[in-house]
């Protein structure tokens, strides 16, 4: 009988004790709403205080921070071309706090004391707001200059003309899975800007957002889909689609990673958007680390060094520790940085496995090797070795686009910039397997049209992808990769046999005749797609073909969203083949195209067309 009055008193006080604990959490909860009282999805959401914790709004517009312990918190909500609302809330053990967030069109900053506390102010905010007022100048080569503050460069691009298929049948390039240009341009309408015509790479706004393109079947790692409609800003011409599927890594555990986080530490990456941004967007990859991973950080400023060697990915503690401990300051010698970050990556290389430098920087290389052809010879000398490299862009008004591109392509990795929170998390997190495994490498694409069919052609976008005809066949020739889930999408703006390409007149050569058509132009087919690719850790590429027919159709939501987005991109550019493109008609095929949107990127590219119409008026 004692024996059991015992064992009652010790589960009581078990249970007791597990309600004490279960007390001392609160919860805060919420949603996102705009002006209109309209749910807003893909909001990120940062929590400080206590405890530090992020999320990102779901479809319905709602987040949620559960077993939080008691005190003051700050919750900061925020999303391009809206102003970043904080406020500051009261947690007490075991209740739960339900906020309504209104984010509102601008871009100040706006603070909400809950309990009577002072608002903070962002020196990030403060800086931005004087960028604005000192106001925009575009160069002739395409760099963007803002005030005397600014230094951002980018890489003059000569837009994709029409080409006669008598002349030249055949369309080569590499295709390119990069997505900064996107991120880029929304934080330029985010401050009130329209982003100048060097920003914008129409290939990597479109290859922002995933199509419902068919997983491969069989070995190929990709598959390979198309489709052709009537163009939406010239009735008179065509618009052919060629979408390439990435293989998605389900089911399966993910390779193991050797990954080497190298960071930029100098004075230039001071502010809020840059190192701040940086540490917090290393903390969410590293949440999804397993034990199977290893991660090191080299930091470089005017000297490089290794601040924590590979680690264990269950040892997150101590990786998010040496993250914290980063300042800025000094002088940036990227080139020995690079050089270090492949050393230890070298050092601890996994075969089979992932193994990769992540390279977070403002791209500002002022020590060191700063010529942009050296930069190139030490990234193509170090691939080789099986170790790629990402590039992971932030910040403003120094922001060297250009060499950040250039590095990432030659090192047979992605590069993104990341203007939020909400766009670490995409990278990083949701995206993590297509940033860090690549399934193919050195894609590439050759087109022949069908004269019989096809007077001329434009690829819309992938300027700095273009290819030699004989480049195609040479295995030697680097090109673009592919990661786990990834998709890319091509768009050729087709002139129908018959039709006047004006400006593409050529004289009748003295020396040879027009080339004989074979019995296969009488087929129907308006094009025909080879596509080489090689495997990861392959040397020799092998060959996929495909035809498209001549039968345009109604456009699918695939062709009709991606329209959206190249339209809106030609109108950035003010390009000369924009045609009848117009902001409304973009925006308004876009909502008709929506799709799945779960996050919603595609409902917050809509309201980017709205933001840059109002810019241009």
């Amino acid at each position: 009988m004692r024996a059991r009055i015992w064992t009652s008193i010790v589960v009581a006080l078990f249970l007791g004790s597990l309600l004490t604990a279960q007390v001392q959490y609160g919860i805060i909860s919420g949603v996102v709403i705009d002006s209109s009282g309209a749910r807003m999805p893909g909001v990120a959401v940062t929590l400080s205080g206590p405890d530090e914790r992020s999320a990102v709004t779901d479809s319905r517009g709602e987040f949620v921070f559960l077993r939080l312990h008691g005190g003051q918190y700050q919750i900061e909500s925020s999303l391009p071309g809206f102003t970043t609302v904080r406020r500051y809330v009261t947690v007490a053990g075991g209740q739960t706090e339900r906020l309504t967030i209104e984010l509102r069109v601008g871009t100040v900053q706006e603070t909400l004391t809950v309990t009577g506390e002072a608002p903070v102010v962002s020196a990030f905010s403060v800086r931005r707001s004087l960028v604005q007022q000192s106001g925009r100048v575009a160069g002739v080569t395409g760099w963007r200059t803002v005030g005397p503050f600014n230094t951002e460069r980018y890489r003059y691009i000569e837009e994709n003309r029409f080409r006669r298929v008598d002349v030249e049948p055949l369309s080569t390039f590499s295709i390119d899975v990069d997505t900064a240009s996107y991120a880029n341009m929304r934080r330029f309408l985010a401050d009130g800007e329209l982003p100048p015509p060097g920003a914008v790479r129409i290939e990597e706004l479109i290859n922002y957002f995933r199509f419902d393109y068919p997983q491969p079947s069989g070995d190929a790692p990709f598959s390979l889909t198309t489709e052709l409609a009537t163009s939406p800003w010239n009735s008179k011409h065509r618009l052919a689609l060629i979408g390439l599927q990435g293989r998605v890594l389900e089911g399966d555990e993910p390779a193991p990673r050797n990954l080497v986080f190298l960071l930029d530490v100098s004075g230039s990456m001071e502010p809020e958007d840059k190192l701040p941004l940086v540490r917090t967007a290393m903390g969410m990859l590293t949440d999804v680390l397993t034990p199977r991973d290893h991660v090191a950080i080299v930091v470089y400023a005017g000297a490089s060094g290794l601040v924590l060697p590979s680690t264990s990915g269950d040892q997150k503690d101590r990786i998010r520790q040496a993250l914290a401990r980063l300042e800025a300051g000094g002088s940036t010698n990227g080139a020995e940085g690079i050089t270090l970050a492949y050393e230890v990556a070298r050092n601890n290389f996994v075969s089979g496995g992932v193994n990769r430098v992540i390279l977070a920087t403002d791209g500002d290389f002022n020590v060191g090797i700063t010529n942009e052809s050296e930069l190139v010879k030490l990234i193509e000398r170090e691939r080789e070795s099986g170790i790629f490299l990402s590039v992971l862009g932030v910040g403003t008004d120094n922001l060297n686009d250009s060499t950040m591109e250039m590095l990432a392509d030659k090192g047979n990795g992605n590069y993104s910039y990341l203007d939020s929170v909400r766009e670490a998390h995409k990278v990083l997190v949701r995206e993590a397997n297509g940033t860090l495994e690549t399934i193919a490498k050195d894609v590439k694409l050759q087109i022949e049209f069908n004269p019989r069919e096809v007077a001329a052609y434009r690829l819309i976008g992938y300027e700095n992808r273009l290819l030699d005809n004989e480049d195609f066949n040479d295995d030697k020739k680097d090109a673009g990769e592919i990661g786990a889930g990834h998709s890319v999408t091509a768009l050729y703006e087709i002139i129908p046999a018959g039709t006047n390409v004006e400006g593409a007149d050529v004289d009748r050569l003295k020396y040879q005749h027009e080339t004989r058509q074979t019995r296969a132009a009488s087929s129907g087919e308006l094009l025909t797609i080879k596509v080489r690719y090689k495997a990861p850790r392959g040397a020799s590429s092998k060959l996929l073909r495909q035809v498209l027919m001549n039968r345009p159709t109604a456009m699918t939501a695939n062709l009709g969203f991606a329209s959206a987005v190249a339209e809106f991109g030609m109108l950035l550019r003010e390009s000369p083949s924009r045609g009848q493109a117009s902001f409304e008609s973009a925006g308004a095929r876009a909502k008709t195209f929506l799709g799945r949107d779960t996050e919603g990127y595609r409902a917050e590219f809509v309201r980017l067309v709205e933001r840059a119409a109002s810019l241009m008026d």
